[in-house]
């Protein structure tokens, strides 16, 4: 297929939960990115990630071909090779022996048919989700108290609420449109009140009114103490608890035994007594209540729990399903719910269907499944296990990345090590996870996919392609088609459009009695209607054909006898506290320009800017006594594993606090896979693993030299003890830095092999070198008829030739073909000559806005407000994501 760029084209994003319209020229060779005005989530607006998706339709790193043991075959010969393995495993071991783990990343007709496949066909239930470690306790709460996974809110409401309560969610960071339209509605009305329930002082304090930075893993205790605040202010409606709700007394007796008074919840939550009762007397008094939770609810021992403390206060007021009042889930992942709508979690069925006898046999029906699975399979965690165990034999890998964001990702290594079979199927090449695969098989990327994705709001959407697919990739539906095939189902999986596995899963959520999962008569839809479906909202039905803002509004829930339940909760210690042994807790989350595990934000080079290498985040007191300084080395170790960082100072965590990012793999990094210090501890009810608690410990490391390369070519990451990959627009550069000086103090091989110099490389490059052995001070510039070709720098660890040099200047000089004699005589200084302004950190990704610009403009201009900066210098002005550090440089 071959668009003309003067076709527009919508999409959706692939990034958050959000679901961003994207509106493109489709043109087949460089697509455009801009915001789809027309569409309902975002009208327009797009965050630094998904304004720079153009950057990541590079063919570079691309899997294009099918591949056995490393070995370049067919689509047929790889298939076929598959379908072999899996039946002698299946025959030799039962179907419980093989896996499927997939991904939010899927489109819900991917989703649709591997979870098909692997329960209906194969006959187990072995199929779970990513979403798993992100969104399944959630979903579990959800459950307990509605009797389905259902959101009832929409994004409207958090504009119309009153009081917006931000609990473990950092939203100007990971749903930072959303975030936008919050701080918008605030600045229309002075009256609306934030509250921010976090470890950490994020991005999103920059809109709070009180932030309570609590005590890890206590959020049961204070939502406890909250609704005993409801009942004894008289605050509660009894009216909609008597006739919409069950079990309210036993919880209200549990939540007093858990939380007796503000006092007591403000010595187990670590917190100011005075900002807890503020906090319960804006609740009590607020009726328009929306509470967003998001990771730092659901990545707990306890996450379940805490989902279902929220919704007990929101149940025990009234405001479930109210305009401007629910408790709201923040999805994660781009289609992590429509995942949970044809059940590719491991413990569901299709279409909110359960592993009961009922639901069971009502899908098998429809499916006409011969070996329907009839218990629920193994959680994400569990599932790994297995395989090292030997109990399961062979796994599927689809869209994700388990050896970078799995807990204790050390073991998944060991396990993958241990399967007979590893297929990964996957847009990427190279990924930690590939590396293990015995069967690579290349799947469409984001601008090629073509279905169908859900939001946090249960907004479906289209999502479709602006090109055609690279090399021989499939969508992930085909090649599980073609799999079902080669299986023998050929005639249960008749799909060769998209189109046709959509009609179907819509045409299984309309046996559903109960629940709120239908999609009405979009079991019809026409191929055309289905390419130009607009954004709605399920259910869908007769009397809501275009779609449900919100859901519960009459206060009649999907359980057996309509009433919400209460769920009696309390408070739990974390599975892995601290001890003398490890005395720090480690939080692990995103930040603001990098999503997942880097696999596509980091080949756009506005997205490496902001926070360029790997770091830990500590508190100045707890800096001092472990002897670290800032932009100093560390070495943060667990029970678990152990990585080597960059030390940032600040006061945004708490003592004993450690915060850390977890995009970083082997690929972009040595040593920082942060997934294997996570300790691999679980939710009883939703199998979440606990990834914002690990007890750990930290320690200065301090190297022999610290130094920087920057290459034309992208280069294998030197073998470092540090070392961490930036791609840039025209360049890559790597920060280093490693504990032995080379052997015999030879630093021009030495850096020659640093630098991947060849025999080759050698003849056709100029090489120009600066060597002063007394200071330890190593500079090197190799030079070929196309310009700059590698740069090197290395001293010894406070070197401020190092530290100080202008790495915004020698980037600049990788887009000239030819040097001018001032900058080669500046070259190995590496320092800008006069007239070139280094523009210091990024912190504006959105237009490539520096700290030290920013800084300048605020001193010449006499700036006082981040409105003052954005006019100056557009910073801010786009997604607003970097207003915080705007402000904080104006302090």
């Amino acid at each position: 297929m071959h668009n003309s760029a003067n076709v527009t084209q919508t999409t959706t994003c692939p990034y958050c939960g959000v679901g961003c319209g994207i509106s493109s020229n489709a043109d087949s060779t460089a697509p455009s990115v801009n915001g789809d005005t027309e569409h309902p989530s975002n009208f327009g607006k797009l965050c630094s990630k998904g304004s720079t998706l153009g950057h990541t339709l590079i063919q570079e790193g691309r899997l294009l071909h099918p591949q056995i043991k490393g070995l370049r075959a067919s689509w047929d010969q790889a298939i076929g090779h598959v379908a072999k393995e899996f039946k002698r495993i299946i025959e030799q071991h039962g179907p419980n022996a093989v896996a499927f783990y997939v991904s939010g990343q899927l489109l819900t007709e991917d989703y649709y048919v591997a979870n098909k496949l692997m329960k209906g066909f194969i006959g187990s239930a072995n199929i779970d989700t990513n979403s798993r470690l992100c969104m399944s306790s959630a979903v579990a709460a959800y459950k307990r108290a509605f009797g389905e996974d259902c959101v009832p809110a929409n994004y409207e409401d958090l504009e119309l609420a009153e009081l917006m309560v931000f609990a473990g969610s950092n939203a100007a960071w990971c749903h930072p449109i959303l975030f936008q339209r919050i701080k918008a509605a605030k600045s229309a009305n002075p009256n609306k009140k934030t509250v921010v329930i976090d470890p950490r002082k994020t991005a999103t304090c920059e809109i709070a009114d009180l932030h309570l930075p609590i005590k890890p893993g206590t959020d049961v205790t204070l939502f406890n103490g909250l609704l005993c605040y409801l009942a004894d202010q008289q605050q509660l409606d009894t009216s909609y608890i008597e006739a919409h709700c069950e079990n309210f007394e036993h919880t209200l007796e549990a939540a007093r035994q858990d939380a007796p008074n503000i006092r007591s919840v403000a010595e187990q939550c670590d917190l100011n007594a005075e900002d807890v009762e503020t906090f319960y007397q804006w609740f009590s008094e607020i009726n328009k209540t929306v509470t967003c939770f998001s990771q730092g609810i659901n990545q707990s021992s306890q996450g379940t729990d805490k989902g279902n403390a929220i919704i007990n206060c929101h149940l025990a007021t009234g405001r479930v399903g109210k305009p401007g009042a629910s408790p709201f889930s923040l999805t994660g992942q781009p289609n992590a719910m429509g995942g949970r709508e044809v059940g590719g979690l491991a413990n569901q069925l299709a279409a909110h269907k359960e592993f009961n006898p009922t639901d069971i046999n009502t899908v098998a029906t429809f499916w006409q499944a011969p070996n329907m699975a009839q218990t629920e399979g193994l959680k994400a965690v569990e599932l790994f296990n297995a395989i090292e165990e030997g109990q399961v034999k062979a796994i599927w890998i689809m869209g994700t990345n388990p050896v970078v964001s799995m807990p204790n990702a050390n073991q998944i290594k060991r396990a993958l090590q241990k399967a007979e079979l590893v297929v990964v199927s996957d847009c990427i090449e190279k990924t930690d996870t590939s590396a293990f695969a015995h069967v690579l098989l290349p799947a469409t990327g984001w601008g090629e996919k073509s279905g169908t994705v859900t939001n946090s709001e249960r907004r479906i959407s289209r999502q479709k392609h602006l090109m055609p697919p690279s090399g021989e990739a499939l969508s992930d539906w085909r090649i599980l088609t073609k799999f079902a095939h080669a299986m023998g189902w050929e005639s249960q999986f008749p799909y060769t459009k998209a189109a046709q596995v959509f009609r179907e899963h819509a045409a299984l959520s309309n046996t559903n009695t109960r629940q709120q999962f239908k999609l009405g008569d979009l079991d019809s839809i026409s191929d055309d209607d289905y390419k130009a479906l607009p954004p709605i909202q399920w259910p869908v039905s007769e009397y809501a054909k275009s779609g449900t803002q919100r859901l519960y509004t009459n206060g009649q829930f999907s359980t057996p006898n309509g009433k919400a339940r209460f769920v009696s909760v309390t408070g739990q210690a974390v599975a892995n506290p601290t001890s003398p042994a490890w005395p720090l807790a480690l939080n692990s989350g995103r930040i603001r320009d990098q999503w997942h595990t880097m696999t596509r934000t980091a080949l756009a080079p506005q997205l490496n800017a902001h926070k360029p290498e790997p770091f830990v985040e500590i508190h100045p007191q707890t800096a001092q006594q472990f002897g670290l300084i800032d932009s100093g080395y560390a070495t943060v170790t667990s029970p678990w594993g152990s990585a080597t960082l960059k030390v940032a100072i600040t006061d945004n965590v708490r003592p004993n606090d450690l915060f850390v990012p977890m995009h970083w793999n082997d690929q972009w990094a040595s040593g920082a896979r942060i997934g294997a210090l996570v300790n691999p501890a679980t939710d009883p009810v939703s199998g979440q693993p606990e990834s914002k608690h690990t007890p750990c410990k930290i320690a200065p490391w301090q190297p022999k030299w610290i130094g920087f390369l920057f290459s034309r070519d992208n280069l294998t990451i030197p073998q470092c003890q540090y070392a961490s990959k930036i791609q840039g627009a025209q360049f890559y550069r790597y920060e280093l830095a490693h504990s032995q000086a080379p052997e015999n103090q030879d630093w021009a091989s030495y850096a020659k092999n640093l630098a991947q110099i060849t025999s080759d490389t050698e003849t056709t490059t100029e090489l120009i070198t600066y060597e002063d052995p007394k200071q330890e001070s190593f500079r090197y510039a190799w030079i070929d008829e196309r310009g700059l070709s590698r740069c090197l720098y290395i001293g010894k660890a406070d070197a401020a030739s190092v530290q100080g040099a202008d790495r915004g200047w020698l980037a600049s000089l990788f887009e000239k073909n030819q040097l001018e004699a001032i900058e080669r005589k500046a070259l190995l200084s590496g320092r800008s000559p006069a007239g070139v302004e280094d523009c210091g950190r990024i912190v504006c990704a959105c237009f490539g806005v520096g700290e030290k610009t920013i800084t300048k403009a605020i001193e010449e201009h006499n700036l006082t407000s981040a409105a003052d900066v954005g006019k100056h210098l557009k910073a801010g002005t786009n997604c607003g994501s970097c207003v915080s550090e705007i402000k904080e440089l104006l302090a």
